[in-house]
């Protein structure tokens, strides 16, 4: 249940997110390639915009690909923002389209993968790309699952996200602050975890792994889970298609010898997956976010 009271999404302060709600509304009943292309040209607009987030895009890219030139990795700054901008507009539709209009948008392939070998828990593992949303929504439209939930930084967003994740099977939503026993339990009653594990939440519960070529301080909860509960990986990737043709949600074979016991060798095969399908999409995964914030001690700030 979504744990907003209406009276705070009504408050003064909040009258300019409801405008913002109000547009994405109307713009969910334009066809998705005038939506794709309102995204591109806004997101062309911010990346040419100078300030802190162009800062760590262009940091974040110049550190994960020093062999691109600079003309190379200046286009992925321009398609990221492009990407990540396209799919906020989008979320008009995730919130109130059609399930008939979402299935035709959202495609899934290989989803006989999606429960693993059928006999064990499974844990998706869902890296942040920018369809991460769009994934999550046409999922709930086949199975009941669980996942991690953070709240929104004001409550008609956080009432919106919730709406969004709820409209077709209602998913069993984990706060962060409730720990891992939550996970668990849901787990053993048999829903799938959708579980999204590399941003840099500092040094607690983590290993430095490579990323890149990189330590990047990762949070070593995924093998932990997948030990705990006796529990298959399954990696679960959205990819925004050009166009405006929508998205396709990809699930990868589920992972062998997972865990092997080495957690340092697990939380690094993690990495060494996402990086992998980074390098297939560059300009779509959330370089928005600071991965590289937590350093090893003694090393410098990378972001300046």
């Amino acid at each position: 249940m979504n744990p907003v009271a209406k009276h705070d999404l009504w408050r003064p302060s909040l009258w300019p997110v409801w405008l913002g709600v109000g547009f994405l509304w109307l713009l969910h009943w334009l066809p998705l390639p005038l939506q794709a292309g309102l995204g591109n040209a806004l997101g062309w607009l911010l990346a040419h915009k100078p300030g802190r987030r162009r800062r760590i895009v262009a940091t974040n890219l110049a550190l994960c690909f020093p062999e691109a030139d600079e003309a190379q990795r200046r286009r992925w700054l321009v398609q990221s923002f492009q990407a990540s901008m396209r799919a906020v507009l989008e979320h008009g539709l995730l919130w109130w389209g059609s399930e008939a209009r979402l299935r035709r948008l959202i495609r899934l392939e290989n989803p006989e993968a999606a429960l693993g070998d059928g006999t064990r828990p499974v844990i998706w593992l869902a890296p942040h790309f920018v369809g991460l949303d769009a994934g999550g929504v046409r999922l709930a439209m086949e199975h009941a699952a669980a996942s991690m939930y953070a709240p929104a930084k004001d409550a008609v967003t956080d009432a919106m996200m919730w709406r969004g994740r709820a409209r077709f099977r209602a998913p069993r939503l984990i706060a962060k602050h409730e720990g891992i026993k939550p996970v668990l339990r849901a787990l053993k009653d048999g829903l799938p975890f959708y579980y999204l594990p590399d941003q840099d939440q500092g040094a607690r519960n983590a290993v430095f792994a490579p990323f890149f070529g990189i330590p990047a301080a990762t949070l070593s909860t995924l093998p932990r889970l997948a030990k705990l509960a006796g529990a298959q990986v399954v990696p679960v990737i959205t990819r925004l298609l050009p166009g405006g043709r929508g998205y396709a949600v990809r699930f990868y074979p589920p992972w062998d010898d997972y865990p092997s016991g080495d957690l340092d060798a697990d939380v690094a095969r993690m990495n060494a997956f996402i990086e992998a399908r980074i390098r297939d999409m560059p300009a779509q995964y959330l370089w928005l976010h600071r991965r590289f914030k937590t350093r090893p001690p003694g090393e410098p700030d990378l972001y300046g």
